[in-house]
């Protein structure tokens, strides 16, 4: 296991969200770590991420948590499948009435979650000490 610096990065920006897109390609979560407070108006996801960064074949505990958010939609995740597990692919933002817009979380085999905010603000920050595993992510084209 490698001497990890745990990883803690936040988005206020398109830039800063591609940078947190990259460090999230490729995590693991149930679907019931996915958590919607309406009237925190926060979402809050908990993940295995794949350490791209570490060079070794590691997976760390992250949890991620979108702030001023409006409205959260569901597409192709068996909501009711608490134990469904689901890959992240990429997470990006559309502009929509400025400062807000949609955040789309994109995970493998068609489904997605669509998050409109007031304004991108994304925390995302390691809570474990990486672990190893045995298969790297394969992307196949």
């Amino acid at each position: 296991m490698s001497q990890a610096r745990a990883l803690r990065l936040l988005a206020q920006d398109n830039d800063d969200l591609a940078v947190i897109s990259a460090a999230l390609q490729d995590a693991v979560l149930k679907v019931g770590d996915i958590a919607f407070e309406p009237l925190g108006r926060r979402l809050t996801m908990s993940v295995n991420r794949y350490r791209w960064e570490g060079g070794v074949r590691e997976r760390v505990r992250s949890a991620l948590q979108v702030g001023d958010v409006l409205k959260v939609q569901a597409r192709g995740i068996a909501q009711g499948r608490k134990g469904g597990v689901l890959e992240l692919l990429a997470v990006g933002f559309e502009p929509l009435d400025a400062p807000g817009g949609r955040i789309t979380f994109t995970f493998a085999g068609g489904g997605d979650l669509a998050v409109d905010v007031e304004c991108l603000d994304v925390a995302m920050a390691d809570v474990s000490t990486p672990w190893p595993t045995k298969r790297a992510p394969a992307h196949r084209p």
